[in-house]
């Protein structure tokens, strides 16, 4: 005998409640793969098979209301059945699924991370973040101009291929390493991801949080770089260092402040834990290395560059509050004021590194069968130079695309 089918609630019903920031969980049921080809932008992909394995991490409160689609293929009431045994109490269905969204003329967004990106996009427009085309930067590199060329991926990313002499100084890690890696202020640090996103954020974060060096981004990234047909350096591993330029750690702060971040102490902390009327994810923006040699119970370790890339699978429940920690404050500042734009309630924890700290390496979930996972157009050492342009064509059109949806809610300082 088949499940029942769950409640249904309308696709306005839903955009209402993300308009209006009441928590909402709207999962895609499909495969990555799948779900890349299209789905509403809050949406964030929990695959049916693999709901056993994320959603007490991904959607910490039981009550939450979860609204589950697929696009015909039959998931939804499996996936229901499977999160009411899990005690999720509140679990509803997209009435009609992904095509009634489309067919109500709701836009659907493609690729992965989709919301981070568009909001990168809009920060570019609204902020004329500078960037330089890869001609220009490999011109620098072969003058040896002055500069400095920080990669902001991940470590695995960086190593797997760089721009020649780049360093590895992993997103949020930027204003804390910056000054260890460009300490003379005449010095030009050219920031660079594999596309787009990452280096926007990069820059304007060094340039946000007051760096004296002049800062730019490779546009384009990595992608730039090979489509100008110039080389890439491979299984590099120079990493940056420790050093903040003078300031750094208030800069910092007050950009948190102008972006409506609050710190909290020990017991206001405890607090907003206690509230189970509403969601609360609590991250440890570190390196996986510190967050290792000791961090505080209860936080869960994701880097603060790639959570500011991968908010909607760190956190899928829109309108839900986020926590975030740091030993140094900087990352944690940094990471919190993009969240905050993004539309996220943001808090940062003051200390908490005293005393009582668990060890131990984070958490990692296993990886999703390969035949299923959407490979990145600019992911790995051999891409269809046509993939990449395609893939930078549709980054171009993201602003436009938010504006027709309305629903994001974003805003630049």
């Amino acid at each position: 005998m088949n499940p029942p089918m769950p409640p249904a609630i309308s696709p306005a019903d839903v955009r209402r409640a993300l308009k209006l920031r009441e928590e909402i969980a709207l999962l895609d049921l499909r495969h990555e793969a799948a779900f890349a080809t299209g789905h509403p932008l809050f949406a964030a992909n929990l695959a049916a098979d693999r709901i056993a394995l994320e959603a007490s991490i991904r959607l910490p409160r039981r009550d939450v209301p979860i609204v589950l689609y697929d696009a015909g293929e039959g998931l939804v009431a499996q996936a229901a059945q499977r999160l009411v045994a899990m005690g999720y109490g509140n679990v509803r269905q997209l009435h009609g699924g992904l095509q009634a969204w489309a067919g109500a003329g709701y836009e659907l967004f493609q690729d992965v991370n989709s919301y981070a990106k568009a909001f990168g996009e809009l920060v570019e427009q609204r902020r004329h973040t500078p960037s330089l085309a890869a001609d220009d930067v490999a011109a620098l590199i072969a003058e040896d101009a002055d500069v400095a060329i920080l990669d902001v991926r991940r470590p695995d990313e960086y190593s797997t291929m760089n721009i020649p002499g780049s360093v590895s100084v992993p997103g949020a890690e930027l204003v804390l390493r910056a000054a260890a890696v460009a300490p003379d202020p005449a010095t030009t640090i050219i920031v660079n991801c594999a596309g787009r996103t990452r280096s926007i954020i990069g820059t304007q974060s060094l340039i946000n949080a007051g760096v004296p060096n002049k800062v730019v981004a490779l546009r384009n990234g990595t992608i730039g770089w090979t489509l100008a047909q110039h080389g890439l350096e491979h299984g590099a591993d120079r990493r940056g260092g420790i050093a903040l330029f003078e300031g750094a750690a208030g800069n910092a702060r007050d950009v948190a402040y102008r972006a409506g971040v609050r710190h909290l102490d020990a017991g206001e902390a405890r607090a907003l834990q206690a509230d189970a009327r509403r969601t609360l994810y609590r991250f440890d923006v570190r390196t996986a290395e510190e967050y290792a040699a000791g961090h505080i119970a209860g936080f869960r370790h994701y880097p603060g560059g790639q959570l500011v890339q991968e908010i909607d699978i760190a956190a899928p429940v829109r309108g839900g509050r986020i926590l975030l920690t740091d030993d140094k404050s900087v990352r944690a500042d940094m990471t919190a004021s993009w969240l905050a734009q993004m539309g996220w309630e943001a808090y940062v924890l003051d200390g908490g590194y005293e005393r009582d700290l668990e060890t131990g390496p984070p958490l990692e979930l296993p990886k999703p069968d390969p035949a299923h996972r959407y490979r990145r157009p600019y992911e790995g050492t051999n891409v269809d130079p046509a993939a990449m342009q395609a893939y930078l064509d549709w980054e171009y059109g993201l602003v436009e695309q938010l504006r027709r949806d309305g629903t994001h809610g974003f805003y630049v300082i």
